[in-house]
């Protein structure tokens, strides 16, 4: 397993001379190579969750199959990735569902703020019916998804002032992903939602070009926000998954029996990067603290939610009231 940090495009155009020189009965003897790209660096819950696939893989194929890490948005950013898969020039990613409801529009229900009481009832609505039924509405977007990875719960920072209602974010310019509904809840509480591909968002928060993000405690650690950001506000305002995905070009070549070590592998990085998220949510606070970030613990949800009854009537129309209903009704 090796993991670089070159463009997609040298990536590919590398393969293309190796198989263009290559012999057949050499080229038969090659192991199948796997570009696997992620946001993230190395040590992060997206790197746990790469390795922990990519280790599974290659001992379930006898080395038949590498994988070459490109962590650290070395391909592009999120967009980017899921565009790679499309095409064919990437074959695996671990994405959130961020970028992915401009994609595959029904994942953006699970993007809905407050829909989960707590992670237990995230995994069970991912682990079960739901979730996987929408595991397999991806195949028609042009992506073959195997498994739900975790970010854990979203939280507030921002450089202007500590935020505890609604109230507090008027105005604040923040970093949302690209997906209408995260963009919808900001808006709707009065903030200036920004939509901005990850790789710009440090460089954007030490310009001053906005004022705040919202990320997972594990984002907010490994990519050390508390560089960037003074002020974090516990609002736990959505829970995030993450996709662990294959390209089909690259599925339709493999056996029934590397797709079931893909499959498996999948699911053993999904489980890695929740024991991932289960950690850094115990000791990471403590950090960012240590690193001088000043943190409301005590954030009033009730009243985001409350200001966000406009936002749930749009939700309800979007993926129906029953959708909702089914996820909210999990134990």
């Amino acid at each position: 397993m090796r993991i670089v940090s070159r463009r997609l495009a040298l990536a590919a155009a590398s393969a293309a001379a190796v198989a263009g020189f290559a012999t057949p009965s050499a080229f038969a003897q090659q192991a199948k190579e796997v570009k696997l790209g992620y946001a993230l660096a190395v040590n992060s819950h997206y790197g746990a969750a790469a390795q922990a696939w990519s280790e599974s893989v290659e001992k379930a194929t006898n080395g038949s199959i590498k994988f070459k890490h490109f962590p650290s948005s070395a391909l592009g950013g999120e967009r980017e990735l899921i565009e790679g898969l499309q095409l064919g020039t990437v074959e695996a990613v671990i994405v959130s569902t961020g970028a992915l409801s401009n994609f595959v529009p029904d994942v953006g229900v699970v993007d809905i703020p407050f829909l989960f009481r707590d992670t237990a009832h995230a995994r069970a609505v991912l682990d079960g019916a739901f979730g996987q039924e929408l595991l397999g509405k991806f195949q028609k977007r042009g992506l073959i998804a195997l498994a739900w990875g975790e970010q854990g719960f979203r939280h507030l920072t921002n450089n202007k002032h500590p935020v505890n209602t609604p109230a507090d974010l008027k105005g604040l310019k923040i970093r949302v992903t690209e997906n209408p509904v995260h963009i919808t809840a900001f808006r709707t509480l009065g903030a200036s939602p920004t939509p901005m591909s990850w790789p710009e968002v440090i460089g954007a928060l030490q310009q001053g070009t906005i004022d705040g993000q919202e990320n997972p405690m594990s984002v907010i650690v490994s990519a050390k926000l508390p560089q960037v950001q003074k002020y974090l506000s516990l609002t736990g305002h959505v829970y995030a998954p993450m996709a662990l995905i294959v390209s089909p070009g690259f599925w339709g070549g493999l056996s029934d029996a590397q797709k079931a070590a893909f499959t498996q592998g999948a699911k053993a990085g999904a489980q890695a990067s929740r024991k991932f998220v289960d950690d850094v949510e115990q000791k990471g606070l403590a950090e960012v603290k240590a690193a001088g970030m000043q943190v409301v613990e005590s954030v009033d949800k009730s009243a985001f939610q409350k200001a966000l009854e406009p936002a749930y009537k749009q939700y309800a129309t979007k993926f129906g009231q029953k959708t909702l209903d089914q996820i909210t009704s999990v134990k």
